[in-house]
């Protein structure tokens, strides 16, 4: 497929800025997981496995290009994106284990279950949700209290039933519904956008923007989520385990709706071009500080992993 000349590559260096959150993200989760000389050692040693290398960081590296529109201290937006990674990691951990997709493989690795054991990988992803909310409640995240508060309270909701947790409900209940569109776009808003919101809105927030005026982050948020998604659904049907660094084919093996079972391939690819183009308008109203978040918007239906 020919490139698009809208995509055309941003200014501002995404690769550059993806190996810095990458190095910044696991330099900052081997502070926080020392292992100790007791018997949790091999939690943490689990813990490490699943949260230290690999991965693309997105959501960190969202939470710091919001923040960097509002001109937040660095040190001060990565304890937020690495408490949103946390809940990411966690989020897979559990999403891998057999009672869920029974996965071996994550980020080119063995899965926590499959390196350590099945009542490890749970503790490794409740300890990794709990330490998500621990960074945010400290004051070395911000000196307001009520700017602490109310990033534990968005994180909360978008992790929970009314948000991710709440869209793999939906997605387990899928594997025996036929659903319409509507019903995956309401899923995957739940699932994978409701934490890719937090990561928009939580750059207002420590920007201390009131909640009205961070319309044209959920904006952005929502269809950079949604493109992220459609763009997943299409790796999963066309990529390569090698590239992909999880397991391929999955969703078509269980009959299990997506955007691209739904629109097929070239429409589902379109789709995403599309939600791309809409969130970087949202953007309209900033200059070059939010050029990272339109190459992020470009990335997510450009990759191939």
């Amino acid at each position: 497929m020919a490139a698009d000349p809208s995509l055309a590559a941003a200014p501002v260096s995404l690769e550059s800025a993806l190996v810095r959150i990458g190095e910044d993200i696991d330099r900052l989760f081997g502070l926080a997981l020392s292992i100790p000389a007791d018997p949790r050692a091999r939690l943490f040693e689990a813990m490490r496995h699943a949260a230290i290398g690999g991965g693309k960081r997105l959501r960190p590296l969202l939470v710091t290009a919001a923040c960097g529109l509002f001109h937040v201290d660095r040190a001060r937006a990565l304890r937020v994106g690495l408490a949103v990674e946390c809940i990411h990691v966690y989020s897979l951990i559990h999403d891998d284990l057999p009672c869920m997709d029974d996965d071996d493989l994550r980020r080119g690795k063995p899965t926590v279950h499959k390196a350590f054991d099945e009542a490890t990988a749970v503790l490794a992803g409740d300890s990794l949700h709990a330490l998500a909310f621990e960074l945010l409640a400290d004051e070395a995240t911000h000196e307001d209290p009520f700017v602490r508060v109310e990033l534990v309270t968005e994180l909360g909701r978008a992790s929970g039933p009314a948000g991710m947790a709440g869209g793999q409900m939906m997605d387990l209940v899928a594997e025996r519904t036929m659903l319409d569109l509507g019903a995956v776009t309401r899923l995957q808003q739940l699932k994978t956008g409701a934490l890719i919101g937090f990561c928009l809105e939580a750059g207002g927030i420590m920007g201390r923007v009131p909640a009205e005026g961070r319309g044209p982050l959920r904006g952005y948020a929502r269809d950079v989520g949604l493109a992220f998604q459609i763009a997943d659904d299409l790796l999963d049907a066309e990529g390569e385990e090698a590239k992909t660094g999880k397991r391929v084919g999955k969703d078509g093996a269980r009959g299990k709706e997506t955007f691209v079972s739904l629109l097929g391939a070239e429409r589902a690819r379109r789709q995403a071009k599309l939600l791309a183009d809409q969130a970087v308008q949202y953007l309209g109203s900033y200059g070059p500080e939010a050029d990272l978040l339109r190459a992020i918007a470009r990335f997510a239906v450009e990759r191939d992993h």
